[in-house]
């Protein structure tokens, strides 16, 4: 059977991202902080309405005290193309990783095509370039080129382990358009700093320049944060969106 006619064989434009565990408030923030001036009279603030501390979490974040941030969890399901996870590891300071293996399971045929929306051309010297819209044979070349060597690929990555050879000398001919997943844990100062790189807005003090694959898993897992930590999030934005 061609991957072509495999009922799992598939091309995807999107990524997916879930919250699947958290503990993650306003007011963790508030008593990691109170707590050089408060002591253990700081755990009232657990019980306290966060919003009368809107003011000592912009002051934190303005001032860039950091590590009151970090006393909270998020924990992500995270399913993107390989390349995404390449970029994504190298952020390592308080991040935790645990990934799909090729060397203990058979991998899915699920491959990345880019939708219309993304922009295909490379325009200027590196260090300063941009990326402009495609023409709409340029989109359709993409899809088809990808679409041939996605199937050609995951054939012979079929017919070796149809041979006997074990999963982890097999998947080498497979590419980084293949979807994979993951979990990924996070803090709010550790995500800050992701999204800080890996995502453009407007209220950004320093400009970043993410591949957009990235910043679609990053754009997800920010409206996940910014429904847990609101206060939290405001004072990121008004503040450039600089991590602490």
């Amino acid at each position: 059977m061609t991957p072509a006619g495999d009922p799992n064989y598939s091309l995807r434009s999107d990524v997916t991202v879930e919250l699947v565990k958290s503990s993650a408030s306003d007011s963790d923030v508030l008593f990691a902080a109170r707590v050089s001036t408060l002591g253990e009279q700081s755990l009232d603030e657990m019980q306290k309405d966060p919003e009368r501390s809107r003011g000592l979490i912009n002051y934190l974040m303005r001032d860039r005290h950091g590590s009151p941030f970090e006393h909270n969890s998020m924990t992500f399901f995270i399913s993107a193309p390989i390349f995404v996870f390449r970029e994504f590891m190298r952020h390592r300071v308080g991040w935790s990783y645990n990934e799909e293996s090729g060397r203990y399971r058979e991998l899915q045929p699920v491959f990345y095509v880019p939708d219309e929306s993304r922009k295909l051309v490379q325009e200027g010297r590196p260090g300063k370039y941009v990326f402009v819209e495609g023409s709409p044979q340029q989109h359709e070349t993409v899809r088809s080129v990808l679409d041939d060597s996605y199937q050609q690929a995951y054939t012979a990555y079929q017919k070796l382990l149809a041979e006997g050879v074990a999963r982890e000398v097999a998947r080498s001919v497979l590419p980084v358009g293949l979807f994979s997943s993951m979990y990924a844990t996070c803090n709010a100062r550790s995500l800050m700093h992701f999204l800080g790189l890996r995502t453009q807005h407007e209220q950004a003090k320093v400009p970043s320049f993410p591949q957009r694959e990235i910043e679609m898993v990053g754009e997800k897992m920010e409206a996940e944060w910014a429904r847990l930590m609101p206060l939290t999030y405001a004072a990121f934005n008004a503040n450039g969106r600089v991590a602490p």
